[in-house]
């Protein structure tokens, strides 16, 4: 048994985050981690997840505004670059382009508007049929590469990293926190930040806190998603990120880098996956209706791709109801919980907000504490 003031569960992109930023603070923080950082198994691997700022809600764009910041301070320390720039398109009847737009203006972030003719003629692998928004300062973050970035950067301010350590329970003790994993080991903290993603709905229950607070606790949705990579008709063309809603399906692309072989784009349908309890029940099979779907998608609206994806995978998506990320404290244990479908690229600053709520300075962003009310119980 071994005691440190905060333990974090899981080493994904926020748990890595809030490991950086709460080291860098000079607290004593072990990270557990149930096999390795930016493991397959996760939400937070690989080499391809966009960045984006367009959002109908401008509470969100400002938050990447200010959480750009922290992406660039990260690739400073790092000494190389963890964001390619690629630019992304938002087009399709439920999309909005308009909306998003005037959202953006509001930010002070750059776009342009364009109609389906001038959006196509500057890319024409993609089929437009009507307004397009365009903001080039959106990119493809390598996942990995961030999540290694950072716990190492909280592992050279003195943080602890423990692999293959797979949390099951925890129980109070004395005014402090047992962290007992599925092997029996434990770790002893005066404080917990849970950050488990797809897991968290499997370890609640077990966390130690007060029926009042699980009773309020918003209901976690699990996802189990698929992506399919499909080859660039034209290798050398310049492709952006994309997220195209229709009335009949919601698909976002981008270049997959390392996951897809740099050869070709990653394809996914938005929530198209099935639901799941928790991790525990990713069984990694990709469905073969829901390929097909996909595949359909590409031949008729991507037609810079070959409809014949060369790789596939599955992955995680922790949805929160109206997709707001969950940031709150019972007692000594604080759950981080972003939503997968757009926690990426708000890492940085989930991290910094985190660490506020944990050493008392709170994080200033009631929209995240839905159980502020059970905070004293």
């Amino acid at each position: 048994m071994s005691t440190h003031p905060i333990a974090i569960i899981g080493a994904g992109l926020a748990g890595a985050a809030t490991a950086w930023q709460l080291a860098r603070r000079g607290h004593d923080v072990v990270v557990l981690e149930r096999s390795t950082p930016a493991n397959d198994l996760g939400s937070s691997h690989g080499s391809a997840r966009i960045l984006r700022y367009t959002y109908p809600d401008p509470f969100y764009t400002d938050l990447m505004v200010e959480a750009r910041r922290g992406w660039d301070e990260l690739e400073d320390l790092r000494g190389e670059r963890l964001i390619t720039p690629t630019g992304s398109l938002d087009y399709g009847a439920t999309r909005d382009p308009a909306a998003l737009a005037a959202v953006l203006a509001g930010a002070g972030v750059p776009h342009e508007l364009l109609t389906a003719a001038e959006a196509s003629a500057r890319w024409a692998g993609i089929a437009f049929d009507g307004p397009v928004l365009w903001h080039e300062d959106a990119g493809v973050i390598d996942a990995e590469e961030s999540v290694k970035a950072m716990v190492g950067l909280a592992v050279a301010a003195g943080a602890e990293l423990r692999q293959d350590w797979a949390a099951a329970r925890v129980l109070a003790q004395a005014g402090d926190y047992l962290v007992e994993s599925e092997a029996g080991d434990t770790v002893v903290a005066s404080q917990v930040v849970v950050a488990a993603g797809g897991w968290l709905p499997a370890l609640l229950a077990g966390l130690g806190l007060p029926r009042e607070a699980l009773d309020a606790f918003p209901r976690i949705e699990v996802r189990q998603e698929q992506a399919l990579h499909f080859p660039y008709r034209d290798p050398g063309a310049a492709w952006p990120t994309f997220i195209n809603k229709r009335a009949d399906i919601q698909v976002y692309g981008l270049p997959g880098g390392r996951d897809a072989a740099f050869r070709g784009q990653k394809v996914a349908e938005y929530n198209g996956g099935r639901v799941i309890g928790s991790a525990l029940e990713h069984d990694r099979i990709v469905d073969p209706a829901r390929r097909e779907r996909l595949v359909s998608y590409v031949a008729e609206a991507l037609p810079g791709l070959v409809p014949e994806p060369y790789a596939e995978t599955t992955c995680l998506f922790t949805n929160a109801p109206a997709d707001d990320f969950i940031i709150d404290r019972v007692g000594g244990v604080t759950i981080l919980s972003p939503c997968s479908g757009h926690g990426a690229k708000f890492a940085p600053l989930l991290g910094e907000l985190t660490a506020r709520l944990v050493t008392g300075a709170d994080s200033g962003v009631s929209r995240f504490r839905p159980l502020a009310a059970m905070a004293g119980a």
